[in-house]
């Protein structure tokens, strides 16, 4: 293990942490029906005995502005994905069609708008939390290294400026990711 490899998988470890906020908000609402509202919610499937994710149990379109349509693959499991996302408890109210299931996307209320924006606060606030996880790696991995021998005193210096230059700019993305979001869901 070297000072370079180690700043790198920081850094990647940032990245993915970062990777996995974008991923989480994009399933926050809008107002605006869009696929990812619903493709990540768990769906217990009776018929298969195990829970997948929803996107990997249909096609999920916007025939629409505030509407979304579910086509499963298999029409067995349409039941199943209307109370999946019934139970997801994200203010949606599925209806089956046939082999299809129309989840229309009512209009945010300015009270629901602020719950919004105080739960993307919260996961902004994890993400935070998993980037000063990070940080704390890799300033644990600067003491081992300097105990092994491999790096003097002040290249461990350097490596930790380099693990906090990198964890500042990781903070600072995030806090421009959780601006653009609030300003998106409080537009009305």
């Amino acid at each position: 293990m070297d000072a370079d490899s180690s700043l790198k998988t920081v850094e990647e470890t940032m990245a993915k942490a970062i990777e996995f906020y974008t991923q989480e908000l994009s399933g926050i609402r809008t107002g605006k029906a869009s696929p990812s509202l619903i493709e990540n919610i768990d769906v217990k499937v009776a018929s298969y005995g195990s829970t997948m994710k929803l996107k990997g149990l249909g096609v999920i379109t916007t025939p629409e502005a505030r509407q979304l349509l579910v086509q499963p693959f298999d029409p067995s499991t349409t039941r199943d994905i209307e109370k999946a996302i019934r139970d997801a408890n994200l203010g949606f109210n599925p209806m089956v069609e046939s082999t299809s299931v129309r989840v229309p996307v009512p209009e945010l209320t300015a009270e629901r708008r602020k719950d919004m924006v105080k739960t993307v606060k919260g996961m902004t606030e994890d993400a935070k939390v998993r980037i000063r996880g990070c940080r704390k790696d890799g300033m644990d991995t600067a003491k081992k290294l300097k105990n092994e021998n491999i790096l003097t005193e002040d290249s461990k210096k350097d490596f930790e400026t380099s693990v906090q230059e990198l964890t500042d700019k990781s903070i600072k993305q995030i806090d421009e990711l959780f601006v653009t979001k609030e300003k998106e869901v409080l537009t009305v």
